[in-house]
């Protein structure tokens, strides 16, 4: 064989092993790290309950909780509370008897979970809040992460107002009494509705009805389909959440009024969405999930590392209409 066709061969075999051996090429790297590097050092556990993983919204945090914490070296114990306080109680204690580093509560109810959060202040364990406040003063919370949701229920009022247009009417609101936010939500919502009446002599829009959806699809279909016969003149209804509003949805349909009453729910879950594109929805005041989980788990990580946070860190909502949902890359 000609020696000149050898050593051509020979250096680029040689060329290949040494860009393979210095991590040359795309193949063996992934986001910018190479198959060495070593992983991110384990510096703890944090525990964290939600009040429901059935609802997506919560199932959006979980994720995003644990990608984050998993960057900082961090596992996450992250449970369901089952929309029932007692058992977030008990998962609460739990995390203390296992020594956790830091505790993240969803809570079921806003008050009642006062005395789960004092008991992890006696061990030392720092308790942080997320998407639900705590309302027991004597209950110590280093930072609630969460939804601006007074801003929120302002989006959605104004939705309402949108909607309705010039004619007002009488509308109803399903609401979930023993939890915070959605309490804040309904009071942003008034207060905006409050405004628009005060304005006008005529065309107001008149709330007659303040009636339990609890948060979820079945709650929202049983009393929108218990109210419309008790309030068949309704023309509006603002649910606290995406799956009371889907409920609603189906009450109407039930009825055969879904085109004759508004709907204007809140979340901006994927399910939401789709019913805001196809119409059965006027829009939602949307949050952000994604961002509630990374904020959290950065804030602890920065409380553990001996830096300061925020008390209060609220997170902007945004009003999303049938335009923006035929223009989102997540339903197309």
């Amino acid at each position: 064989m000609d020696t000149r066709i050898i050593l051509t061969s020979f250096l680029s075999l040689f060329t290949a092993l040494t860009l393979i051996s210095c991590g040359g090429g795309d193949a063996l790297q992934t986001d910018g790290k190479t198959s060495d590097d070593p992983p991110p050092e384990k510096n703890g556990v944090i525990g964290a309950t939600c009040m429901t993983l059935n609802n997506p919204f919560f199932k959006t945090i979980d994720e995003a909780m644990k990608a984050e914490a998993a960057k900082h070296g961090y596992d996450v114990i992250y449970l369901s509370g089952d929309e029932d306080v007692t058992k977030q109680l008990n998962q609460v204690q739990d995390f203390i008897s296992k020594g956790v580093d830091a505790i993240a509560i969803n809570p079921c109810e806003s008050k009642a979970i006062g005395s789960a959060i004092k008991e992890a202040n006696k061990a030392g364990i720092p308790v942080f809040t997320f998407d639900v406040k705590c309302q027991d003063p004597d209950a110590e919370v280093v930072s609630h992460i969460g939804t601006n949701n007074f801003q929120g229920g302002e989006l959605a009022g104004q939705a309402m107002i949108e909607a309705l247009g010039e004619s007002g009417g009488e509308i109803m609101v399903l609401d979930f009494r023993s939890v915070e936010s959605c309490l804040e939500r309904v009071k942003g919502f008034k207060e905006v509705i409050g405004r628009f009446n005060a304005s006008r002599p005529e065309g107001k829009i008149k709330i007659v009805a303040e009636l339990p959806g609890n948060g979820n699809r079945e709650k929202g279909f049983d009393t929108t389909e218990t109210a419309l016969q008790a309030h068949p003149d309704i023309v509006g209804i603002f649910a606290i959440n995406d799956p009371s509003a889907l409920g609603a949805v189906s009450a109407l349909e039930k009825a055969g009024k879904q085109d004759q009453i508004t709907i204007v729910g809140f979340d901006g879950e994927l399910e939401g969405k789709k019913a805001i594109r196809d119409g059965k929805i006027y829009a939602d005041p949307i949050q952000f999930p994604k961002q509630i989980g990374i904020q959290t788990v950065q804030s602890i990580v920065s409380h553990l590392a001996g830096e300061v946070v925020p008390a209060n860190q609220p997170i902007e909502s945004k009003l999303y209409r049938k335009a923006d949902a035929e223009s989102d890359p997540e339903l197309n």
